[in-house]
């Protein structure tokens, strides 16, 4: 009937009839297909190759070893309180054994717990502590807590008192002194001298006291500390010999750059000995706060 009416209305021909047939049921395909394929996916199950089926058998015993230990450790819990009857007495929880604790009904295994915390150096400052201690259900904790008493004197740590030597006042050369004398110095340690020492021997002595500044660690307040109780020697500040020495001579102080090293003994080969500190003016590149600063270790024989 289908076939007649559209042969008499569009003038099929029965090849063109059976193409329309055709993409017809393509076009029905088409629209039904991906709900077949979401029911199939969802019917049939997961392949898991072998590795991947041991792997999840292992997380599967490790969730049940875990759910176990913890339903073991509730039941000891339970348990202990089911045991022999308890026996309490006033006590202080930093000092008793395992053996009381087990009096008060407790398991051995929770007693030397609660033992073990203490030893390592566990304390207990108020007796609301105990409710720390997960061995101690809250049952067991409100038996106990009208019978915890801790002494006054055990409810805070005493803080390590330290012993310091007072110094003496004293007046230190810091051209002369080694590390011991310059230890002696109110505000000065042992390592502090160190570094003093240290500079003095790159610098060649100190001709004033704000050159500390120049030592590492000290700052203003520092200073103050430390300035009315040191002197100063000049006699014993080490001199360079200007018009002989050489570069290794010049390479420790810490005030001179190294192209200036270099141009001081360039200049003095091309020019000359030096006859004053008037002379390194001469020299363009050393900047006048720089020969200020060492012309006090300067020899100009």
């Amino acid at each position: 009937m289908m076939k007649n009416w559209l042969t008499n209305t569009y003038g099929f021909s029965k090849r063109e009839y059976n193409g329309l047939l055709f993409l017809s049921l393509l076009v029905f395909l088409a629209t039904v297909a991906p709900y077949g394929y979401t029911y199939y996916i969802n019917r049939v199950p997961p392949v898991v190759n072998e590795t991947e089926k041991l792997a999840l058998q292992k997380l599967e015993l490790a969730d049940r070893y875990e759910r176990k230990k913890y339903t073991d450790a509730r039941d000891e819990i339970e348990r202990s309180a089911t045991k022999a009857p308890a026996h309490y007495q006033v006590f202080d929880p930093n000092l008793i054994t395992e053996k009381e604790w087990q009096q008060f009904g407790l398991s051995y295994k929770q007693a030397m717990s609660i033992v073990n915390y203490v030893k390592k150096g566990g304390k207990f400052y108020k007796p609301e502590d105990l409710k720390k201690m997960y061995t101690i259900s809250l049952e067991k904790y409100e038996a106990l807590l009208p019978y915890v008493n801790i002494p006054q004197h055990n409810q805070f740590e005493k803080k390590p008192t330290f012993t310091y030597t007072k110094k003496e006042p004293v007046i230190i050369d810091i051209n002369t002194a080694d590390t011991l004398e310059l230890d002696k110095i109110k505000g000065v340690g042992s390592a502090f001298a160190r570094r003093i020492v240290k500079y003095r021997e790159r610098l060649g002595g100190f001709f004033e006291k704000e050159q500390l500044f120049e030592v590492f660690g000290v700052d203003t307040p520092k200073f103050n500390e430390i300035r009315d109780q040191i002197k100063i020697d000049a006699a014993a500040v080490q001199k360079i010999d200007i018009n002989t020495v050489e570069f290794e001579g010049l390479k420790r102080h810490p005030y001179l750059k190294f192209k200036e090293m270099n141009a001081i003994i360039q200049y003095r080969k091309q020019h000359g000995s030096y006859k004053s500190i008037a002379d390194l003016n001469k020299i363009l590149i050393l900047k006048p706060e720089t020969i200020q600063r060492i012309a006090p270790y300067l020899d100009f024989k």
